[in-house]
């Protein structure tokens, strides 16, 4: 059996990774850093998406000795510059949770009227072997930031992130329908197009 690590702690990401993995791949097993709790906090000290999950990815290739798959994403605002962006986790703060991250996006955005709510979540997804080949996947969520929350489903801002299309925000989606539309879904997707290829070459430096 093909054994993954994916890097984060994140409870919500692991039952979310894990589900649109084993249906892409079924073989394949899943551990979380759960599963390592030796390994503590992993500073994400990037810039930018890309930098963030590559730094995750290389700690847990090079700690475990198994593939990691690490994803930095986040929900990137046009009307606050960006914000919350690569620090979304932590937006409100060092002790922030999902609700006052929430808070805090609502205040900033009580001026701004509907037609410049536009956000979009981001996702960069990367795949890394102990030594050293790596395959990424990006994707891209677009939709408008609601003005109160609603549903229950999901976690972070998925309660104030309103999908214009389905016309309910992703907290009120089903579980296999956000996979399908989904930031994270789409760069697994991306990732997953190159995954025989990669895989074969991490079998390859496994033998030597």
């Amino acid at each position: 059996m093909n054994t993954l690590v994916l890097a984060t702690g994140n409870a919500g990401k692991i039952r979310e990774l894990s589900a649109l993995l084993t249906s892409l791949q079924p073989d394949i097993h899943v551990l979380g850093l759960k599963d390592f709790p030796e390994l503590g906090n992993i500073a994400e000290t990037g810039s930018t998406f890309e930098e963030n999950a590559r730094i995750k990815a290389c700690a847990v290739a090079k700690a475990t000795g198994l593939v990691a798959i690490a994803d930095d994403s986040g929900l990137v605002v046009p009307a606050l510059h960006g914000a919350p962006g690569v620090h979304s986790a932590r937006y409100s703060g060092p002790e922030a949770t999902d609700q006052t991250n929430i808070d805090k996006l609502l205040l900033a955005l009580r001026d701004v009227p509907q037609e410049n709510r536009g956000c979009y979540f981001s996702c960069v997804m990367l795949a890394r072997t102990p030594g050293g080949q790596e395959l990424m996947g990006c994707g891209a969520w677009h939709g408008v930031v609601s003005t109160s929350a609603a549903g229950h489903q999901g976690f972070g801002y998925d309660p104030v992130f309103f999908d214009p299309e389905l016309g309910i925000t992703a907290a009120q989606m089903d579980p296999a329908v956000k996979n399908a539309r989904s930031h994270r879904g789409q760069a697994l997707r991306n990732l997953l197009q190159g995954w025989p290829e990669f895989w074969t070459k991490a079998s390859q430096e496994g033998e030597k």
